[in-house]
């Protein structure tokens, strides 16, 4: 996957894109990426990329021009078309899912804003996403595109040490993940959950569904939907409400 970031800071990307994971999925071949200074397109003669709000109003505006003629540099030298995406505090919330789905995507492109907003003919005429990772409002774009382009990343292939570990993340089944435990197994009388070291591999899977379905429920309910659930899972959920019921009286 090809990741291009237009940015007025591209020296805050080094430190995060050159380490642990991202660094490994360069190493293997999975990730490629490109820091590109918006401020290089622009023709202003004072190297402005900002400028007033038409009807007046508090901050500056990015500009359309530097905007448009670095994407459309970008996008002239490609076979197909990529994502653009504008990072944006109105933009959709990011999810597991988002990031799952610009996962099959080839190249990516990601627009890094600062000072009050974006010229609206940007929106409209130059992305194809508007996303957010979260409702807090940031300095500008560009910690969001980090955690995007990590999110999104680590689930190409032969990244991760092993393929099955972002397929059983939290999110990933639209569930939190269920406990994890290592050695050693009695720690300062601390035991591991007897069932984890039993060997039976079938009733592990259901203590681990149990446990993820029962996290959920008490931390996220908002996430679990039931008809995504299968006949056993609302049986342990309805197990699960009646133990928590119980466990309030």
């Amino acid at each position: 996957m090809k990741v291009d970031i237009l940015t007025l800071f591209p020296e805050m990307f080094k430190g995060v894109f050159e380490s642990s994971i991202l660094k490994r999925a360069q190493e293997v071949g999975a990730f490629q990426y490109r820091l590109i200074d918006f401020r290089d397109y622009t023709t202003d003669k004072h190297n402005k990329v900002d400028d007033y709000p038409y009807g007046g109003g508090a901050g500056m505006v990015l500009k359309p021009q530097p905007i448009f003629d670095a994407v459309e540099e970008v996008v002239s030298k490609e076979e197909h078309k990529p994502r653009v995406i504008l990072l944006c505090p109105q933009g959709e919330p990011f999810t597991q899912q988002k990031a799952e789905e610009l996962a099959k995507e080839e190249h990516l492109i990601m627009i890094c804003g600062h000072y009050e907003g974006y010229d609206e003919r940007i929106r409209e005429h130059l992305v194809t996403d508007e996303v957010s990772i979260g409702d807090y409002v940031l300095t500008g774009g560009e910690l969001g595109a980090m955690v995007i382009t990590d999110s999104v990343i680590r689930l190409q292939p032969e990244v991760l040490g092993n393929d099955q570990s972002a397929t059983h993340d939290s999110f990933s089944t639209r569930l939190l993940e269920h406990p994890h435990y290592t050695r050693p197994n009695d720690f300062r009388g601390m035991k591991v959950p007897d069932i984890l070291t039993s060997g039976h591999h079938q009733k592990i899977e259901e203590w681990r569904t149990y446990q993820s379905l029962k996290r959920t429920y008490q931390r996220r309910p908002d996430l679990i939907k039931v008809d995504h659930l299968s006949e056993k899972e609302l049986k342990m959920l309805e197990e699960i409400k009646a133990e928590d019921v119980a466990t309030d009286k």
